[in-house]
């Protein structure tokens, strides 16, 4: 089983772990890697989302032999049998402690600033990984878990290392893991994308979790559809994944951009923003992977856009999307594609978005398009956002344009992209609803 990036994996973790949503439950993020994973779990079970700062306390000399682990709140857990079998006496003890907590305070900081931590005690602790090779710091973050009162300790992983999640079944009262290869070398090589994650990245997912769910657990309903499928176009079969909330008000079709594809984290990331406020989302590969190759392709903006309409018609055959009002988010070329489409009769197309859009490629269609649009772009992308100026000026529908200041092109800047997604659900609400709902 190979995963796209993090985020990829938290969502397939999460089916697997659709029981749990009847429990008092706290998903715990191992930091930094488990956190994006933990995150998209959180959100499909409705549970609230903390990290679990564990420290291990490693002998001296032999830092990777673990003594034990410390935890917030002053936990401390000891392996009383490698204590006795070092020689350490207490007064040492108390001095490796010490230094660890220090490192501990520090980074419970850096990851939780001023908020508290959420309480375990009589609730189901999911603690979750990105992967689990030697599974020290797992056993640590379990043993932590449970001194500090949790009921029920679960470890949750992608992936890992069929011994070292035989041992910590002895430390938890469950092990969830999607896969375990025989031949295990390191967790990064089951991942397409395995890049490393910012702090940053871990405050800003810890503060969107803390906007969305209370500190006790949510009951939001799972999509009614959240599958893979295919789309015929120009007699090419494309790939694509449909996501339907229950009680959708409209759907948003993605046209991604030169090099991207369904898996672009980015759109994947505005994609969840938007389920989440009642929007139903198709991402799909406007290119085959051979085609992609040829660049003359990339940038064959009506082909993209012939491809989209097709696409956009095939929606009306499925029950479950039939009758929703359309829109479309188009990113980088995407997003001429995205509008010369909607300028096409055989849709009709009732809100635009595009994120450091190209919308000067569409410029021979773009007088025809009568769909809402806005046009976000970074502040520091000077190029492009001289191109959507000339663009705006040229449309005769409602046009609106966005500047996220401090921004670059892939709105890379810590929460430029949450802004962007932001934006976008309040666009697409504000056009797709039917009049009367909020």
């Amino acid at each position: 089983m190979l995963f796209d990036d993090r985020t990829d994996a938290g969502r397939r973790l999460a089916r697997r772990l659709g029981a749990l949503r009847a429990e008092d439950l706290v998903v715990l993020g191992l930091p930094r890697g488990g956190v994006p994973v933990a995150s998209e779990v959180a959100r499909a079970l409705g549970a609230p989302l903390d990290v679990i700062v564990v420290r291990k306390l490693g002998v001296p000399y032999q830092p990777e032999y673990a003594l034990g682990a410390i935890g917030e709140g002053d936990v401390l857990v000891l392996n009383d049998e490698v204590w006795r079998r070092v020689g350490m006496d207490t007064e040492e003890l108390a001095e490796l402690e010490r230094a660890e907590r220090a490192e501990l305070s520090r980074r419970v900081e850096t990851f939780r600033g001023e908020h508290e931590r959420i309480p375990l005690a009589g609730r189901t602790a999911l603690i979750v990984d990105d992967g689990v090779a030697t599974g020290a710091t797992a056993r640590a973050a379990c043993q932590v878990a449970r001194a500090q009162g949790a009921r029920r300790v679960i470890l949750a992983a992608p992936v890992g290392a069929r011994e070292s999640l035989r041992a910590l079944r002895r430390d938890a009262d469950e092990v969830v893991c999607l896969s375990e290869p025989a031949r295990f070398m390191a967790v990064g090589q089951w991942y397409r994308d395995f890049r490393q994650t910012p702090d940053s990245k871990v405050t800003e997912l810890l503060d969107r979790a803390r906007r969305r769910v209370p500190a006790s657990a949510a009951t939001d309903d799972p999509p009614l559809v959240d599958e893979d499928v295919h789309a015929l176009a120009d007699q090419v079969p494309l790939a694509g994944h449909l996501t339907i909330p229950e009680h959708p008000v409209g759907i948003v079709v993605f046209a991604h951009g030169s090099g991207s594809s369904r898996h672009s984290p980015r759109n994947r990331h505005v994609a969840a923003e938007l389920n989440e406020a009642g929007l139903a989302t198709f991402l799909f590969d406007l290119l085959t992977s051979q085609e992609e190759l040829v660049r003359s392709s990339v940038f064959d903006v009506e082909l993209l856009a012939r491809r989209l309409v097709e696409v956009t018609v095939s929606l009306r055959s499925r029950y479950d999307a039939a009758g929703l009002p359309v829109g479309y988010f188009g990113a980088s070329t995407g997003a001429g594609a995205a509008l010369w489409a909607a300028a096409d009769p055989r849709v009709d197309v009732r809100a635009v978005v595009s994120r450091g859009g190209r919308p000067d490629l569409a410029e021979p269609r773009l007088a025809l398009v009568d769909a809402p649009t806005l046009l976000i772009v970074g502040g520091r992308d000077e190029r492009v956002l001289d191109l959507n100026r000339r663009a705006q000026a040229a449309m005769r529908a409602d046009c609106e344009l966005a500047v996220i200041p401090d921004a670059t092109h892939l709105f890379e800047e810590p929460g430029a992209l949450d802004q962007v997604a932001d934006l976008a659900r309040d666009w697409f609400l504000e056009h797709l609803a039917p009049l009367g709902e909020p």
